[in-house]
């Protein structure tokens, strides 16, 4: 018999796209054989994953949480991609992202930390447990990308919920203030669907990337060149289209979507709570060649 080592397995699972324990499993019923333990990680079915791989996988869940205490100073993230909207409907993958979201948590946002932490509840690790899901529903599985925000008051917003804590867009709104911590989580939430619908990049001026808005003076100067008009108009054109600009991609300068009428800031200086960061997860978002579909995100 072989000895099983550390690079068999890592070979195995490199093989196979199985979970290391299934490897392990694998290579002791069949004498460390490496052939042989494919045939038989295909046989039981783990070993398909790999097939999938490749395929693209731009469906699946966003899942939030809190914290399980009732504090409201830390929450998560999770995006756990499939390849179609059928497996978000999956009673089981409902419940993995569900159990995923609670792992970060805990873990933070470094997905191979994720990965080989234990599922709650279970003798698999996450990974395992994501291979053998793969396995039992037969499209390609992926957990993309974590955040987990802290904040003296963390909001959250789901639009196109599932259950509490899992559909297609999600966010999560990082907040301080004097008021009490319901009503920051109140107004927190609105400044949720807020960011949902109208998809900001920066929460200030100060924060947008300067080599994002150098670009957008450039395509902005050649259209206004088109004019053809003096270099001292255009300047004062481009001028003009940024602070237009500046209105669509930062946070505090957009209108606010509840009354079509308020800037951002003006709601949050009236009610004295200061927005300290926030992250926007839209469903496969930049994963298919097309961007994914959203549907649209309203005022309630």
């Amino acid at each position: 018999m072989a000895e099983i080592t550390a690079a068999l397995v890592k070979e195995l699972r490199e093989k196979t796209g199985a979970g290391m324990m299934d490897c392990k499993r694998a290579l002791a019923e069949t004498g460390g054989g490496l052939d042989a333990a494919v045939d038989w990680l295909r046989k039981k079915g783990l070993a398909a994953a790999a097939k999938r791989a490749g395929r693209a996988a731009s469906e699946g869940l966003v899942g939030i949480a809190g914290r399980p205490d009732g504090r409201l100073d830390r929450a998560a993230m999770v995006e756990v991609n499939a390849e179609t909207d059928f497996v978000a409907r999956n009673q089981a993958f409902q419940d993995f992202v569900a159990s995923v979201t609670h792992v970060a948590l805990q873990t933070g946002e470094d997905i191979n930390a994720i990965l080989a932490a234990p599922l709650p509840g279970g003798a698999r690790t996450i990974g395992e447990e994501l291979t053998r899901l793969a396995a039992t529903i037969g499209e390609n599985l992926t957990l993309r990308r974590v955040r987990v925000l802290s904040a003296p008051v963390v909001a959250s917003y789901v639009h196109g919920a599932l259950r509490p804590g899992l559909g297609r867009i999600g966010v999560l709104v990082g907040l301080a203030g004097m008021g009490e911590p319901e009503a920051v989580l109140a107004l927190g939430r609105q400044v949720g669907m807020q960011i949902a619908a109208a998809r900001p990049e920066a929460i200030d001026i100060a924060g947008v990337d300067p080599t994002v808005l150098e670009r957008e003076k450039a395509v902005l100067a050649e259209q206004a060149r088109a004019s053809g008009k003096p270099e001292e108009i255009i300047a004062r054109m481009v001028e003009g289209r940024i602070r237009k600009y500046y209105e669509e991609v930062v946070l505090l300068e957009q209108v606010w979507v509840h009354d079509g009428e308020s800037r951002v800031r003006a709601v949050l200086k009236k009610a004295g709570i200061e927005l300290t960061g926030f992250s926007r997860f839209a469903l496969g978002e930049g994963v298919a060649s097309r961007p994914a579909a959203e549907a649209p995100v309203r005022a309630a």
